[in-house]
């Protein structure tokens, strides 16, 4: 009988990754909806140290396969290890984020284990009647969501945008059940060469990571508004993003998209300039912790979640912004 909550934990040189943390915040959520357990699954070479993390963030059991073959990510054994785990413990739910990792290794595991896959989930929750779980996603680009099912076939599967969901407070006496599980692995396993891992330094934070967004859309006229806009954002010490109009016109990369069809932000500080706030822009932003919006028509939706409202052209708002902040800057090194 299939049972208990499991989460693909990623990690990147030994360094667990974010996603994974937050997935293991909402199985707990789902977990106990199930009178269930959270186990999470660890993959890699020396990562036993990050076991205990594990446990301080929500996880009841952790599996923990630890061989050379698993340092980097290739998908074949990264694929095998958790379809041997599948068949030996037979899980209700497993979940992934919906990383470059999560959506190469889920969909290769559902079609091995023979079940369904939902990618990209912005909500997840137990149906409390047949104790299925119910799985959100944007369709149709955006324009509505749809809720789906997988009711014949185990474990229900699910990649979750990195964002999307809020990870537990960290609790460091919280403590639960290593099991290290040996894979057998052959040479037939490493379908590919890994001659070189190259890594390039970005000066761009990941907008998902940043805890101030200054954020334009259309309202800003043109790809040289973000200029603007990242002056400002250069002297908050934050990130540049945008809404999906903006990237569809071409004036903005697309990892700067902020939404249903971007990526979901939960940072302290989020302005939106020129942003009407459609409803697709907001889900993926509404969860900010103060929200503030400039925009000339006084009806623009982003006024409804924001909390505090600017009706009013950027271009004057965002210079007289700055003198002022630059102001309290200077004073503030002074009396220090």
């Amino acid at each position: 009988m299939s049972k208990n909550v499991f989460v693909f934990v990623e990690q990147r040189d030994g360094e667990l990754q974010k996603v994974g943390i937050e997935l293991l915040g909402k199985a707990n959520e789902l977990a106990k909806d199930l009178g269930q357990e959270v186990v999470a699954l660890l993959l890699g070479e020396n990562v036993k140290d990050q076991v205990e993390v594990l446990f301080h963030h929500g996880a009841d059991k952790v599996i923990l396969v630890d061989h050379p073959m698993l340092k980097e990510y290739v998908t074949e054994p990264y694929a095998k290890a958790i379809y041997e785990i599948n068949k030996k413990y037979e899980p209700e739910i497993i979940l992934y984020g919906a990383s470059a990792i999560g959506r190469d290794l889920a969909p290769r595991l559902a079609a091995r284990i023979h079940t369904g896959l939902t990618a990209d989930c912005t909500g997840l929750e137990i149906d409390e009647e047949t104790k299925n779980l119910r799985m959100t996603r944007p369709a149709f680009g955006g324009n509505l969501m749809a809720t789906i099912v997988c009711a014949d076939f185990r474990p229900q599967m699910a990649t979750v945008r990195p964002g999307v969901m809020s990870p537990m407070d960290t609790d460091h006496t919280r403590t639960g059940e290593l099991i290290e599980e040996k894979i057998e692995f052959t040479d037939a396993d490493m379908n590919v060469t890994i001659r070189e891992v190259a890594k390039s330094e970005s000066k761009k934070k990941d907008i998902t990571e940043a805890n101030i967004l200054v954020s334009g859309g259309r309202g800003i006229g043109g790809p040289e508004g973000f200029k603007l806009l990242q002056e400002l954002a250069d002297e908050f010490e934050g990130e540049v993003s945008t809404s999906r109009a903006t990237v569809d016109a071409g004036w903005i990369e697309k990892d700067r998209q902020v939404g249903q069809t971007g990526k979901t932000v939960r940072p302290e500080l989020y302005f939106a300039f020129g942003i009407s706030g459609a409803i697709q822009h907001l889900a993926g932003m509404e969860e900010s912790d103060l929200i503030i919006a400039v925009n000339k028509n006084e009806a623009a939706p982003i006024f409804d979640v924001a909390d505090l409202g600017i009706v009013g052209d950027l271009n004057a708002i965002v210079p007289k912004l700055l003198e002022e902040y630059r102001k309290e800057k200077a004073l503030k090194e002074e009396i220090d």
